[in-house]
């Protein structure tokens, strides 16, 4: 199938680099400017905007970090007077101080734009109905999904989260060709569909469009088989813009295009900050080209991944995140991520995709007990030889010894936005 391509991507690399620096020093420029602490940082670092005269110069100014955020919370960061600003939006803070965005009405065409070019490359066509289960309010993942379906000329349900049995029914009574939703609770769509005794497979969806929190290749598999759909890949982030910084398309779905001509990616060393080059891992450096009332500089996004070559579209691809820095668990000196159970998870007979991750201590040494739930109709040989097969696969795949305890179906909390798979009782 041959894709539909707007303008921009139709670019040639040539031409699409030439676009992206002047892009780039006239978002330094404006950074500059109007937001006090990009004018201190540069020149703390002895730089001005005009010192990048190409791409790779991008590379000698300072780092953004959410922690800036944070310090410059409410509005320190906005380039543009309050007057102008149309929406803001927020995360959710339940770390510290949330960190807040804010759009001018420019901001917000172009964030429906590139959420609409999303849905698109989705396999998403104009006169679709879209099901928006994404979180509406301060969180970004709903009004963004929302509005850039109505760019694209689809019908949108805006269900939101939660009342999932609700959900079940409007899914069949309004018959959505696409879901816009995080993978964890389409699972728990999943469950609630099979309790009410309607086939997943039979619905109208044919595409889901998932993101939010990292999910692996095993859970599409399961998502895939089990819906009968396409099950494809977006990513963003509120600090940067929101759902729509990249998005797989469907012809490949091997990880998310960057929509590079408002989005500019960089690899670097999680430890030393070094920029890595193309097909190495490490953390996701992105710049804003386009953004008017809060650009980011070099923002760190604690995302592993790698960036690949195109496939079906010319901008490149980042590797579908399965981690961040932040989530990587060290147990026993070992490294792990909450993915990595996961992946053995899903593929181990007897066990639901519903799991939990309990870290604790044990005198000076801590201890991981992975807690998944049987499936249904599984008997006890049966959740005994689950958990012994998962006890395995970790250790040989990990290399860390775990606990396993498969537990009664319905057992763990149910996500209704993202998923929060593990939980630290190491300090309780």
């Amino acid at each position: 199938m041959t894709p539909l391509l707007d303008e921009a991507e139709q670019l040639s690399r040539e031409e699409l680099a030439v676009l992206q620096l002047e892009r780039m020093r006239a978002t330094l420029r404006h950074a500059y400017d109007h937001v006090g602490f990009y004018r201190k940082a540069f020149d703390a670092a002895g730089l001005r905007p005009e010192d990048c005269r190409s791409l790779a110069d991008l590379a000698r100014f300072p780092f953004t970090a959410k922690a800036d955020l944070r310090d410059n919370y409410p509005f320190g960061m906005f380039a543009v007077d309050r007057s102008e600003v149309r929406r803001i939006h927020a995360s959710s803070g339940t770390t510290g101080l949330p960190t807040v965005v804010g759009y001018t009405q420019r901001d917000l065409d172009t964030w429906a734009d590139v959420v609409a070019r999303s849905i698109r490359a989705a396999g998403g066509r104009p006169g679709d109905t879209v099901h928006v289960a994404y979180g509406y309010g301060l969180f970004t993942g709903g009004l963004g999904a929302h509005y850039g379906a109505e760019r694209l000329g689809c019908t949108v349900v805006p269900a939101s989260g939660g009342m999932t049995a609700r959900q079940v029914r409007l899914i069949q009574d309004f018959r959505p060709e696409i879901i816009m939703v995080t993978p964890s609770y389409m699972l728990t769509l999943l469950d609630e569909f099979e309790r009410q005794g309607v086939d997943p497979r039979t619905t109208s969806l044919r595409v889901g469009i998932f993101g939010a929190e990292p999910w692996t290749e095993e859970m599409r598999r399961e998502i895939e088989e089990r819906f009968a759909i396409d099950a494809v890949d977006i990513y963003g982030l509120s600090e940067v813009m929101g759902p729509g910084v990249a998005s797989e398309c469907v012809e490949a779905k091997g990880g998310p295009h960057i929509w590079e001509d408002h989005f500019y990616p960089e690899i670097v060393d999680p430890g030393t900050g070094e920029v890595l080059p193309d097909g190495e891992r490490g953390e996701l450096v992105l710049t804003s080209l386009t953004k008017e009332a809060m650009p980011v500089i070099r923002y760190r996004t604690r995302d592993l991944t790698r960036l690949l070559p195109g496939t079906a579209r010319v901008f490149r691809r980042m590797e579908k995140i399965t981690g961040r820095c932040d989530d990587l668990l060290i147990v026993r000196g070992v490294n792990l991520f909450p993915t990595q159970i996961e992946e053995i998870v899903l593929r181990t007979p007897g066990v639901a995709p519903h799991f939990q991750l309990r870290l604790t201590r044990e005198g000076r040494l801590d201890s991981l007990t992975v807690r998944a739930e049987a499936g249904p109709g599984a008997s006890p040989a049966v959740r005994a030889e689950a958990a012994r097969a998962i006890t395995s696969a970790v250790k040989d795949g990990i290399g860390v010894s775990v606990s396993v305890e498969v537990v009664d179906p319905g057992t763990l909390d149910r996500s209704e936005g993202k998923s929060s798979r593990v939980v630290d009782l190491r300090a309780v």
